[in-house]
């Protein structure tokens, strides 16, 4: 990189959001409720299309891949999205079936980002998936090639940047059928429930 592009990105004003208010020592033991929340605020706040994600898989040789796709759910199996099983990502999820979900709402200064096993939903669950898609959208999809899958949440950070750079970080981790969370500031870590 020239160091006229360098000190152009340097230039670059960041973090620029407002963040709303956030205890995380009041968090809820369920990380489903806190982005519920988090993603009605964004709603609230008119963040464009909140529901955006960028997906993070591998390919046979371990490389990660990412794209951006749109939320389809979130409920007690995991967070949903849908795509053909011919596609990149619905060959690279058949042979390593884990990924990573980020969230990115600049105008709030917040990211959530979600990491674990993929499942793929029932044919009738993906049916119905590609039935609620507009008819463009259903258009050059082969008959059975279409797929929901859920990212089964292992492990949850919420993340409230700073413009000192005193970043909050609150991360779950899946114990047994429950949840653990704790705030997470670089090396130290303080239990939030």
């Amino acid at each position: 990189m020239t160091s006229s592009i360098r000190d152009l990105l340097r230039a670059v004003p960041a973090l620029t959001g407002s963040a709303p208010p956030f205890d995380p020592l009041s968090a809820p033991d369920d990380p489903t409720e806190l982005f519920v929340a988090w993603l009605d605020e964004a709603l609230a706040a008119d963040i464009a299309e909140p529901h955006a994600m960028t997906l993070s898989t591998v390919d046979a040789e371990g490389r990660p891949d990412a794209r951006t796709l749109i939320l389809k759910d979130v409920d007690r199996v995991g967070w949903a999205f849908g795509s053909t099983l011919s596609s990149v990502k619905g060959r690279q999820l058949a042979m390593h079936p884990a990924a990573a979900l980020s969230f990115w709402w600049p105008g709030q200064v917040r990211a959530v980002r979600v990491r674990g096993p993929v499942v793929q939903a029932s044919t009738e669950e993906s049916a119905a998936d590609l039935a609620a898609r507009s008819a463009a959208a259903r258009e050059g999809v082969a008959e059975g090639d279409w797929a929901l899958w859920r990212v089964v949440p292992e492990q949850i950070e919420f993340w409230q940047g700073a413009a000192d750079r005193r970043h909050l970080r609150l991360m779950y981790e899946r114990r047994g059928d429950g949840w653990s969370h704790a705030v997470v500031n670089g090396a130290q870590r303080e239990d939030a429930g």
